[in-house]
C-alpha cells in the first residue's frame, strides 16, 4: 500500500471525532480532524514526513519548514527526521503564540532563517489564520516565504485566504480522502 494511502487510512480511522464541535475559529462543525492524535504516533509521524516531502519536493531552494507551535510542530520534525533519511536538509522551526518575555525574547526559535526561503507548515487548516500569524513572524525576523503546506485542508476557505496573501497553498489530504466532503 502506499504511503499516502496509509497515511489516509491511520487519520481516518484514528484522528476523526465525529459530534458537535467549536474550531479555534468559532466556527461549528459535525466532525473534528486532531491530527495530533497521528502526529505524535511512532507509526505515523514518518508517514506524515514522506507524505509531505513527496508534497514539496519541487519547490526550490528550501532550507526550513515550521509553523505555529503546535500544531505544525510535530509535522516540522517528521519532514526533518524523514528528509535526512533521504538526504535531503531540510531544518525545522517552531514560531510561538507570542514572544519570549524572558531570555533572547525570541517568537521564532530554531536556524536563523534570514534571507532564506521556508515553508510554513500547518496540521489542519480550517481558515488560514495561523499560517497568515506564523508569516507575520517570520518576515520580521527575514524569512522568504516560499509557500504554505497542510497535511489535511478542511476546504473551510484557508486555501483562498492564503493564496489571496500571496503565498502558493500545498495539501496534501482533502475531506474528499477522508470521506468527509
Amino acid at each position: 500500500m502506499d504511503t499516502r494511502k496509509q497515511l489516509i487510512d491511520y487519520i481516518s480511522a484514528d484522528a476523526v471525532f465525529h459530534g458537535d464541535f467549536t474550531l479555534t475559529s468559532g466556527k461549528k462543525a459535525t466532525y473534528y480532524v486532531d491530527l495530533r492524535k497521528v502526529s505524535l504516533d511512532h507509526r505515523v509521524a514518518p508517514l506524515i514526513g514522506q507524505v509531505m516531502l513527496d508534497l514539496i519536493q519541487d519547490i526550490p531552494d528550501v532550507v526550513a519548514v515550521g509553523g505555529m507551535t503546535m500544531g505544525a510542530d510535530p509535522v516540522a520534525t517528521a519532514i526533518l527526521h524523514q528528509g535526512a533519511a533521504r538526504g535531503l536538509a531540510y531544518d525545522a522551526f517552531v514560531v510561538r503564540k507570542e514572544p519570549k518575555d524572558h531570555g533572547r525574547g525570541r517568537q521564532v526559535e530554531g536556524p536563523d532563517l534570514a534571507g532564506k526561503r521556508v515553508i510554513v507548515l500547518e496540521d489542519t487548516s480550517t481558515t488560514g489564520g495561523s499560517p497568515l500569524a506564523a508569516i507575520e513572524a517570520l518576515l520580521k525576523v527575514g524569512a522568504i516565504i516560499a509557500g504554505v503546506a497542510v497535511v489535511v485542508d478542511r476546504s473551510t476557505g484557508a486555501r483562498e485566504v492564503i493564496e489571496a496573501a500571496g503565498y502558493p497553498y500545498y495539501a496534501a489530504i482533502g475531506l474528499e480522502d477522508l470521506g468527509l466532503s
